[in-house]
């Protein structure tokens, strides 16, 4: 009996022993760690997620899609809480774009986080999302898809991992694309299912933009730029359509193209956008702006005749042509038209440095043009304090000052419109409005336009550089360049390696189309800006007429 009592009062000891240690340990969890437990506990069952605005769309001036944004979700895994690795990995492998093997390995990395994919597709995320795998996280985000691939893609530009914008119009434009952020709480049970979403911040997208570009026109002019590089092996190659009247850019296009959705499988220097970007020495297309200074200051008219010699010596320097001729006396119209050196030289020299230089610089050369692309150069005048005794023999023939495209454009574009200097722009509305705010300004009368438009048809006629290209029914104008480049090694001008240019509007007496066309460094038979450039222009031109509609005269 008493053995039994005492067994009974070990047993009550032993089991109030257990109730105080459980009370103990209740005390310890509800009041002295209850706050660290509550938060932890709330980590894994009370999420916050960011929800990503939707990126504006970008299209072009006809509602043509060029950049969208679709739903993506960014995945991940708890590799613990995966309990059938191999089952999962073969069941969501294909919707990731991996094999099972590289899935399983992710699945089995040691640690509580792995990455599975970035802005996986909406149906595939939905898919895997259905499956409710217990470890698979997916975070809503949105994927930028360029639905035309390859179509302006140096113009629209890319984003980054965190869906920032970093070149292109995707750049310029980010914070009027990327909208607002919002966000959502997710509170989880135990077994890791959603039990309550709530929208704590909405989203608010981004801007829509409409571009000046035309897609059909970009189209063309991205053909007509590959079938230069096929032929003459470039080291690269641009082109523009820009409306002279508004300073619209309707076509930018820039060989070797690069797919828009896979920037990084293209070499790093096709991404840049030459037309804003690259900059050269202009060669013959800058005698126009020789010429249109000597007639600004009523030195000469097109009629005025000079009698030159077939080579012109300046100190230690003799220029000629690149097709000998005879001493003669040629008008400033037949000099333009022949892009005569010599010619060029001696009306540079009646204009004289100062004025030279002033105009070089009230004409846009030396400064941006304030496009709204990202990335543009200013190119390079020189001061005149660095002028030697020779610069007035190179400097009025478009050699020893650096260019970019878009300002031989502009300059053009001037000419064309009668004398107003427009900044070359893109982006035509944002968010439904137009865009306003862009430059203008005069550079030369009315009567300075008129009369270099005229004189630059000669370019086409009989005699002139580009007298092959005709388009039946219009009358063309334009100027032809052709400029030795500088060799890297040795710092002189290259004797193999050029810059082939055409810069030229239509219809000549109402321009409605300006057109530039730069190649740098063709290979192929070639180097001659009429020979490589100037028929670019005629067949981006024939087709730009018809599609706009222009009617012959």
């Amino acid at each position: 009996m008493v053995l039994v009592e005492r067994r009974i009062g070990l047993l009550f000891a032993f089991f109030l022993s257990l109730i105080v240690l459980a009370g103990m340990r209740s005390l310890q969890l509800g009041t002295l760690k209850g706050g660290s437990l509550r938060a932890a506990a709330a980590m894994q069952q009370v999420k916050t997620i960011d929800v990503p605005a939707h990126r504006g769309t970008i299209t072009d001036r006809k509602g043509v899609e060029l950049a969208v944004s679709e739903s993506a979700s960014d995945m991940t895994a708890t590799p613990y809480l995966v309990k059938d690795k191999l089952k999962v990995a073969t069941k969501i492998a294909p919707l990731l774009g991996l094999s099972p093997e590289d899935t399983l390995k992710k699945l089995s990395t040691p640690g509580g986080y792995v990455w599975l994919g970035h802005r996986v597709p909406g149906p595939q995320a939905d898919k895997i999302a259905a499956m409710r795998i217990d470890g698979i996280d997916l975070a809503p985000t949105q994927r930028r898809v360029y639905p035309r691939d390859w179509l302006a893609s140096q113009v629209l530009g890319s984003i980054n991992l965190a869906g920032v914008g970093y070149s292109g119009v995707e750049a310029e434009l980010n914070s009027r694309l990327s909208g607002s952020d919002g966000q959502r709480r997710v509170v989880k049970d135990g077994a890791g299912a959603d039990i309550k979403v709530q929208n704590i911040k909405v989203a608010h997208p981004g801007d829509k933009v409409e571009l000046s570009l035309d897609a059909n026109i970009q189209d063309k002019v991205e053909d007509v730029l590959k079938g230069i590089g096929k032929t003459y092996r470039p080291e690269g190659a641009t082109a523009m359509v820009t409306d002279p009247r508004t300073g619209e850019i309707l076509a930018m296009a820039n060989w070797p193209q690069v797919n828009a959705n896979a920037p990084t499988q293209a070499p790093g220097y096709a991404n840049q956008n030459r037309a804003v970007g690259y900059t050269y020495e202009p060669g013959s297309t800058f005698k126009a702006v020789t010429v249109a200074g000597a007639l600004e200051d009523g030195l000469v008219t097109p009629d005025t005749s000079f009698y030159l010699p077939s080579q012109i010596t300046l100190y230690d320097r003799t220029i000629k042509n690149a097709e000998p001729r005879p001493a003669q006396n040629m008008t400033v119209s037949q000099i333009l038209a022949q892009s005569d050196n010599v010619g060029a030289i001696t009306i540079g020299q009646k204009l004289g440095r100062t004025r030279f230089d002033h105009y070089a610089r009230e004409f846009g050369f030396g400064k941006k043009t304030g496009t709204d692309l990202p990335g543009e150069e200013q190119g390079i005048q020189p001061p005149l304090s660095r002028y030697s005794g020779t610069s007035m023999g190179n400097l009025p023939i478009g050699q020893g000052e650096s260019v970019t495209p878009v300002q031989i454009a502009q300059f053009y574009g001037a000419i064309a419109n009668g004398g107003i200097l427009k900044t070359p722009h893109v982006v035509r509305r944002v968010d439904g409005r137009l865009v306003t705010q862009y430059k203008s300004k005069r550079i030369m009368k009315a009567t300075t336009a008129a009369a270099l438009r005229q004189m630059l048809e000669g370019v086409f006629k009989e005699g002139g550089t580009a007298h092959a290209v005709q388009i039946p029914g219009y009358t063309l104008a334009g100027k032809t360049g052709t400029a030795n480049k500088v060799d890297p090694v040795t710092h002189t001008y290259s004797d193999r390696n050029y810059i082939a240019s055409f810069v030229g509007f239509a219809p000549a007496n109402n321009p409605k189309l300006l057109i530039s066309v730069m190649v740098d460094q063709p290979e192929g038979g070639s180097i001659f800006g009429a020979e490589v450039a100037a028929p670019a222009f005629g067949k981006i031109a024939s087709f730009a007429l018809g599609y706009e509609k222009i009617p012959p005269q």
